[in-house]
C-alpha cells in the first residue's frame, strides 16, 4: 500500500509506525527522502505534521486544567483579557468551543502562516489584532465546523496562563518527558536537513523548508515513531504528563451538543482536538477509534489511536494527502488487529447496485431553490426528478442524481446519495453520504452537508450595476510575503469575483450595498469552514478589495511592466507587493532580476500557473509569458533591478 501510494498518489516519502502498549512494533517508509539522490526516508527523517498539531495544543490546554489553571467552560476572556471582537457573543467563547470547533468564528486567518525559510510569528503576533474587527458567523455552540483560528487561541492561552512561550511549553512538559527529540516547532534550533524534502510539479528541485508559523493549530514536525508514542498522552497512558481524566475528556462525543449531520457511520465527529472520536469503518467492528489528519501545503499527517487496546498508528507523508494517509492508517490497522486475533476478519468494501430511478413526491419540489456554500451559490432544480450538481468535496465529480426513494437521489453508481435536512436551527441542508474508492489503498466513508438554502436578496438596479461590473474579476494579495508558499499555487492570493445577480450573492456572500458583502452560510462539519466578508474600497480611483484586514489590488489597477531594456520597481511605505501585467511589449522577452536578499518576484502565465517563483527555484531569469503576471516582493524600500533582453 505504501508503493501504492508513491506511485500512483504524487507521495514522494511516506513513514509509518504502530505503537502497541509502549512498543512500536512496526516502523516502516517508502519513497525518497530527496529525489536527487534517492536517499530512502528512514526512521529519522522529519515531517510536518500539518493539523495533527492540534492534538498537541489540546493536551496542553488539557495539562493546565490538570493544574486547576484553567476552566473549559468560562469565558476565554478569562484567561486571554485583551481578546474582542466586533461582536458581543465573543463573549461567550470558552475553551472548550476552541477544542471542538464550536466557537462561531469565521474560520482561518492565512496570512504569512505558510513561508519558505522563514519562521516569521506574524501570524501569531497579529492574530488577536486581526479578530477585533471580525464578527462570528454563529452564536458560540451552536454547531462544530472545522476552525483553525480557534487553536491559534489555544496557543496565545497556553502562553498567557503558563507564562512561557508555547515552543518552550512543549519541550519543557511534552518532549521531554516522553524523550522526543524529533517533535519540534519552526521556532526550534534543530537540523532542517532532517525534514523529508517537498517537491511542486512546475520547480524542477526540492522546496526550500517549509514553516507553517500556525504552530497551534498546524505548525509541528516528527516522526511517525514520536507521533504514535504521543498518542500514549491521548489515551490516558501517561497520566504523568495528562490525567487519565482529561485524556477521556477529549475523547467526549462534543460534536453531539450542538447540529450535527446524523450519527451515522461517519470520518468526521469531532472530540476535543480529535477530529473523530468514532471512526469509520472501526465502528462497524465494535472497535472505538479516535482519529486526527493533517495537511500543511506539502505535507501530510494521520494519527489513529484505539485506547480499549492501546494501540495507535501514525503516517506521515511528503505529497499525498491526509485523506490518502488516513485510509492508509485504517487498513494497515485492520490487518494489524486481525494478527493479534482483536478482530476475527476484516470485512470487504461496500459495494453498490446502479441507481433505479422512481417517481418523486410532488412536496420533495420545495426543497428547490437558492444554496450556498463558502465561495458558491447554486440554482438546485428538480427536474424530472433529477438533480445536476457541481463537484463536492473536491472528489465526486460534478454529475446527474436521481431520485430513488426514501426522500434520497443517488448518483449512477448508487456510491453518493444527496438528500435535504431541515435542522433544528431553522436551516435547511443538503446532506451527502459517500463511499470513494481510492485504487490500491482503500475506500472511506463521508456524511457531511455541502449546501445551505437561502433566501433570495434582491439587489437594486444602482447595486446591481457596481457589482455586474466586478464579476469576473480577479484581485491580487498585496499583504502577503514573498516567502510565502502561497505563491506558487496562488489560489490564496488570488480572488475570482463570482456574482449572482439574480439572487444577490456573491462568492457565497451577501450583498448588502455598493461595496460589501458578508458570510451567509451557517454549515456544519466542514463545508462551512473558513468564511468571509468582501469589502471593497477605492484608492486615487482605483478598486481594491479587503478580507480580513488582508487587501487585494483589482486586474484593473495593474499596469504593465516597463517594456524598456532596464527598468525598476521598488516596495514602497506601504509594503505592499508590486503586481505588474505582461503586455505584448514585454512577452516572449527574457526577464533578469537583479533583486535583494530580503526580496524575490513571481511569474504567472495567463491561466495563473506559476512559471518561476525565485524564493523556490533560486532562478533569477525567466521568459514571460504573453497575458501573464509578474509579482515583486520584499522589504520597505527594496530596488528590483530589472532586464529585458528580447533575444
Amino acid at each position: 500500500m505504501a508503493s501504492e501510494l508513491v506511485s500512483k498518489y504524487d507521495v514522494s516519502g511516506i513513514q509509518y509506525a504502530i505503537n502497541d502498549n509502549g512498543s512500536i512494533t512496526l516502523s516502516d517508509s517508502a519513497g525518497v527522502y530527496d529525489k536527487a539522490t534517492n536517499t530512502p526516508v528512514t526512521k529519522e527523517t522529519m515531517f510536518g505534521i500539518g493539523s495533527v498539531s492540534k492534538l498537541y495544543v489540546t493536551a496542553a490546554t488539557m495539562m493546565l486544567v490538570d493544574a486547576n489553571k484553567v476552566d473549559l467552560d468560562k469565558p476565554l476572556t478569562t484567561y486571554i483579557k485583551d481578546f474582542t471582537m466586533a461582536d458581543e457573543r465573543y463573549k461567550e467563547i470558552t475553551p472548550r468551543m476552541l477544542m471542538n470547533h464550536s466557537s462561531g468564528l469565521y474560520g482561518t486567518h492565512y496570512g504569512n502562516s505558510m513561508l519558505f525559510n522563514d519562521n516569521d510569528t506574524k501570524n501569531h503576533d497579529e492574530l488577536l489584532v486581526r479578530l477585533q474587527s471580525s464578527r462570528l458567523k454563529s452564536k458560540p455552540g451552536e454547531y462544530s465546523v472545522y476552525c483553525n483560528d480557534g487553536f491559534q487561541l489555544l496557543e496565545i492561552l497556553v502562553e498567557r496562563v503558563s507564562g512561557l512561550s508555547y515552543t518552550k511549553f512543549l519541550e519543557t512538559y511534552i518532549s521531554n518527558p516522553l524523550n522526543l527529540s524529533s517533535t519540534k516547532t519552526p521556532l526550534d534550533n534543530f537540523d532542517r536537513q532532517r525534514l523529508a524534502k517537498t517537491y511542486f510539479p512546475t520547480i524542477d528541485k526540492a522546496l526550500p523548508v517549509e514553516n507553517a508559523n500556525v504552530i497551534g493549530a498546524g505548525g509541528l514536525y516528527s516522526t511517525a515513531e514520536e507521533l504514535s508514542t504521543f498518542s500514549e498522552v491521548l489515551t490516558g497512558k501517561r497520566a504523568d504528563i495528562l490525567s487519565k481524566k482529561s485524556a477521556k475528556a477529549m475523547q467526549n462525543p462534543e460534536y453531539k451538543k450542538g447540529v450535527w449531520v446524523s450519527d451515522e457511520s461517519n470520518n468526521t465527529n469531532y472530540g476535543l482536538g480529535w477530529d473523530a472520536v468514532s471512526l469509520a469503518p472501526f465502528n462497524d467492528y465494535g472497535i472505538t477509534a479516535l482519529s486526527k489528519g493533517g495537511d500543511t501545503i506539502m505535507y501530510h499527517a494521520d494519527l489513529i489511536a484505539i485506547p480499549e487496546y492501546n494501540i495507535s498508528i501514525a503516517v506521515l507523508s511528503s505529497g499525498g494527502s491526509s485523506i490518502y494517509d488516513t485510509i492508509f492508517a485504517s487498513n494497515v490497522l485492520l490487518e494489524y488487529l486481525k494478527e493479534k486475533g482483536i478482530i476475527k476478519d476484516i470485512l470487504p468494501k461496500k459495494t453498490f447496485e446502479p441507481s433505479k430511478q422512481v417517481e418523486m413526491p410532488s412536496d420533495l419540489l420545495s426543497y428547490s431553490g437558492l444554496y450556498g456554500t463558502v465561495d458558491s451559490t447554486i440554482n438546485i432544480d428538480m427536474n424530472n426528478g433529477a438533480i445536476k450538481l457541481p463537484e463536492l468535496e473536491g472528489l465526486i465529480p460534478a454529475q446527474k442524481y436521481v431520485y430513488t426513494g426514501n426522500g434520497k437521489f443517488k448518483n449512477s453508481d448508487g456510491s453518493a446519495v444527496v438528500s435535504f435536512d431541515k435542522q433544528t436551527n431553522g436551516k435547511t441542508y443538503l446532506k451527502l453520504n459517500a463511499y470513494l474508492d481510492f485504487p490500491g489503498i482503500g475506500q472511506m466513508n463521508m456524511v457531511t452537508y455541502e449546501y445551505q438554502k437561502l433566501d433570495v436578496n434582491p439587489l437594486n438596479d444602482q447595486i446591481k450595476q457596481v457589482w455586474e461590473n466586478r464579476n469576473g474579476k480577479k484581485y491580487y494579495a498585496l499583504d502577503e510575503k514573498i516567502t510565502s508558499i502561497f505563491y506558487l499555487d496562488p489560489s490564496v492570493i488570488t480572488r475570482n469575483i463570482s456574482v449572482d445577480l439574480d439572487h444577490g450573492y456573491a462568492n457565497g456572500t451577501k450583498i448588502i450595498d455598493e461595496n460589501k458583502a458578508v458570510n451567509a452560510v451557517e454549515i456544519p462539519i466542514m463545508a462551512g469552514r473558513d468564511v468571509f466578508d468582501l469589502n471593497f474600497y477605492k484608492l486615487q480611483q482605483e478598486e481594491y478589495l479587503e478580507i480580513d484586514g488582508f487587501s487585494y489590488i483589482s486586474e484593473d489597477a495593474i499596469k504593465p511592466i516597463s517594456g524598456k531594456k532596464m527598468s525598476t520597481s521598488t516596495i514602497k511605505p506601504d509594503g505592499h507587493a508590486r503586481w505588474y501585467k505582461i503586455d505584448e511589449q514585454s512577452a516572449n522577452q527574457k526577464m533578469t532580476v537583479d533583486a535583494p536578499k530580503s526580496g524575490g518576484f513571481a511569474v504567472y502565465d495567463k491561466e495563473g500557473t506559476i512559471v518561476n517563483f525565485s524564493r523556490a527555484s533560486d532562478k533569477n531569469s525567466v521568459v514571460l509569458p504573453a497575458d501573464g503576471l509578474i509579482v515583486f516582493g520584499g522589504n520597505v524600500g527594496d530596488v528590483f533591478k530589472i532586464s529585458l533582453d528580447s533575444k
